[in-house]
């Protein structure tokens, strides 16, 4: 049994676009709530449509306020169901990406949403990476003045090479460069590093000097053990040691599980954190 203690001072979020996904997504809420979890995060749950109706925007939010869940945390657009990892810097997303600006904003202001992720965009063949970085920049600077309007963080991550080989950012060095960028460019600060120790871990990144080195960047950290991504205890991080690192360090936001259970069944993968933490 991990001791997670140190981290005390921290309260767990549910990520429904990877646990429960056993179940179809508007019972997920419930099924939070049911192992003791009163938030969670989503990935864009809409797949590939960047404008859902309100009909559907409507279910997933009762599905949410029903069960008594906060959804903390959301993606904007993003059709994992094609392998993307974002659309802010592909020229061909451009439209889509910002006519989903606004219906993700109002989805998580009315949901209570503090923490918007917006993944960069793989490299297009093709395109000069410069343009792709400007249009990254531009994009990132209206998410943030939208984010920043309903009192929420923006967050940037560095993904792993392996599942995102075509993704610029594979350290926590490059994305806290874009967050910095982000931040000169709005004025407003809001641009945070969303930590994810799995991406980190699977690229080779030593985690204690991430956390020493960046910690007072961090918006959100996320977690999934390495090698598997599956749930903490299964792989080889010492997240006991991370964790009172985290504490050490300040850091006193959400902490995201965002792996899969080793088993398939989500409700049989929380044994190692308490319910009190379940936040």
């Amino acid at each position: 049994m991990i001791d997670v203690t140190a981290a005390s001072k921290q309260s767990y979020t549910v990520n429904l676009s990877i646990l429960f996904s056993e179940l179809p997504l508007l019972e997920r809420p419930a099924a939070a709530a049911a192992a003791g979890f009163t938030a969670a995060e989503l990935w864009w749950p809409f797949g590939a449509d960047h404008t859902p109706s309100q009909a559907e925007l409507d279910e997933l939010r009762k599905a949410f306020t029903d069960a008594g869940v906060q959804l903390t945390g959301l993606n904007f657009l993003d059709d994992l169901t094609k392998g993307a990892k974002g659309t802010l810097s592909v020229p061909a997303e451009k439209e889509r990406f910002r006519e989903n600006l606004p219906v993700s904003i109002a989805l998580a202001e009315s949901l209570g949403t503090k923490a918007l992720n917006a993944l960069y965009g793989n490299r297009v063949e093709g395109v000069d990476p410069a343009e792709q970085d400007a249009l990254a920049l531009e994009n990132l600077t209206l998410a943030a003045q939208a984010a920043h309007a309903i009192g929420a963080v923006l967050l940037i991550e560095a993904l792993n090479r392996n599942d995102a080989p075509d993704y610029p950012l594979h350290t926590a060095k490059a994305a806290v460069e874009i967050v910095d960028k982000v931040n000169a460019a709005t004025g407003l600060g809001n641009a945070k590093f969303l930590c994810d120790f799995y991406h980190l871990a699977v690229n080779g990144e030593d985690l204690v000097q991430v956390i020493d080195t960046y910690a007072d960047r961090f918006g959100h950290v996320q977690i999934a053990d390495n090698p598997g991504r599956n749930e903490p205890g299964t792989g080889t991080l010492d997240f006991e040691d991370l964790f009172a690192r985290l504490t050490a360090a300040g850091y006193t936001g959400r902490i995201g599980l965002e792996y899969r259970p080793s088993t398939g069944v989500s409700a049989d993968s929380f044994e190692w954190l308490p319910r009190d933490l379940r936040g």
